[in-house]
């Protein structure tokens, strides 16, 4: 049973390589868990559900809540360590970014559900940012959402570990340093 000490959060902002180097990791063999707000906009996308960031960004905080802690509920049965690509603290950044107020229920969330002390972040980085069917924000909002990303972990208590902008096989390198 993994411990919240294994619980390894790799978050910043949009289009910096997070999701490739956790899924790196996970082909070598490492538990993860995938990215709340990808996972619900695919879902909402089939089903024509409205809790899409460009469509009721509320409603779309609440459902990435909602994965989030299921995700950190699973990752007790899983073995050590587990990635996360973002967790919990990600959806009051996300909220903060969109202008919306931090429900009670989601800062109960972030500091009841915890996760290694050390946080990976990967830094706004705009010569890898690209477009795609999910994420639509432009350069200056994907700047603006790794700060909010930083000041959340932060407040949350986190020590931000920032990873270097490098090739992601250094990235995995990084990271499992870290993890020693």
């Amino acid at each position: 049973m993994s411990s919240p000490e294994c619980f390894v959060v790799v978050t910043g902002g949009p289009g910096a390589g997070k999701t490739t180097l956790v899924e790196r990791l996970a082909a070598a063999g490492y538990a993860w868990s995938p990215e709340a707000g990808r996972g619900v906009i695919t879902d909402q996308l089939t089903i024509g559900g409205r809790g899409l960031p460009w469509a009721d960004r509320a409603l779309f905080a609440e459902l990435m809540l909602g994965w989030d802690l299921r995700s950190h509920r699973q990752a007790h049965i899983r073995p050590s360590p587990v990635i996360f690509d973002r967790a919990l603290p990600d959806v009051v950044g996300y909220l903060r970014l969109s202008g919306l107020p931090v429900p009670e229920h989601v800062d109960a969330a972030a500091r009841r559900f915890r996760y290694r002390r050390r946080v990976l972040i990967a830094p706004f980085w705009p010569e890898i940012y690209r477009h795609d069917g999910e994420r639509k924000q432009s350069l200056a909002e994907a700047e603006r959402t790794c700060e909010h990303m930083v000041a959340a972990y932060t407040d949350y208590g986190y020590e931000l570990v920032h990873l270097p902008r490098t090739p992601v096989d250094d990235r995995v390198r990084f990271v499992l340093d870290e993890l020693r």
